[in-house]
């Protein structure tokens, strides 16, 4: 098999969580541009139609089912519905998530549990359904869990507090290693992408206060840019990856290494 064979992902469905904008369409867009069909997934149907159109417009396969992952009795139809239409699903990138800032002697429970309901329990329960209702018969499957490198350590205190986000990305940090660990013999690979500081609707408030700070930080100096998870997520959804399970990239510039 060729270099190029290894990452065609022709005919495979890719099924991506908070699809509809920010990195998860970023992502949608790298896996459609190399031949899979894309389904996104999230909470608002008008943004996950223009999302849609936008692929379309690319000559990419695209359709959308809308589910909030957060509400958990809603996930298990929509994989069904998905698998209805698309018979499968070959690659599962878990993208959606929510963050809260506050410091940790004032966070509020509810706070605490909206993040924890969505960035662990509803992976956990799409990744749980897709896996048993298609992964694991059809013996083959790519799971991609967009983690942070916030999961990696903790926060310099005069830029986030965000103790609820960094525990569940960190939880799924280590998801990623014992899913694969587990899944393994049956043909499917866990892998997970802890992006540093890109701009998007979640970290716009962080980058207003501190842009200049993040990007002297890093070594490449800057934010990740439109273009910079698309090698990432198409590495771990294709043949090229078939050796690499449980395995954990930094995509930040090199921010966590210094």
């Amino acid at each position: 098999m060729g270099v190029r064979d290894l990452f065609d992902l022709t005919g495979r469905v890719a099924l991506v969580t908070g699809g509809s904008r920010g990195l998860g369409l970023q992502m949608a867009e790298a896996l459609g541009e190399m031949g899979a069909r894309v389904v996104l997934t999230a909470r608002k149907e008008g943004e996950l139609a223009e999302a849609v159109a936008h692929l379309r417009s690319q000559g990419i396969d695209a359709g959308y089912h809308v589910c909030d992952l957060s509400q958990w009795e809603q996930i298990g139809p929509m994989v069904d519905r998905v698998l209805a239409e698309y018979g499968q699903v070959d690659i599962l990138v878990n993208n959606a998530g929510a963050t809260w800032g506050c410091p940790a002697e004032d966070l509020p429970l509810e706070a605490w549990l909206k993040v924890v309901n969505l960035n662990l329990t509803g992976t956990f329960l799409i990744t749980q359904a897709v896996g048993k209702r298609s992964m694991i018969p059809r013996r083959k499957g790519r799971i991609i869990n967009i983690a942070s490198v916030a999961g990696l350590q903790g926060n310099h205190p005069d830029l986030m507090k965000t103790l609820p986000y960094n525990t569940t990305k960190g939880g799924l940090v280590n998801f990623t290693r014992a899913l694969a660990a587990e899944w393994g013999p049956y043909g499917i690979t866990v892998n997970a992408i802890a992006p540093g500081f890109f701009p998007t609707k979640m970290t716009r408030v962080t980058l207003q206060a501190h842009g200049d700070q993040i990007r002297q930080r890093a070594p490449i100096a800057r934010l990740g840019g439109a273009e910079d998870l698309k090698g990432a997520v198409v590495l771990f959804a294709s043949d090229a990856s078939a050796y690499i399970t449980g395995q954990v990239l930094a995509v930040d510039g090199g921010a966590t290494i210094v």
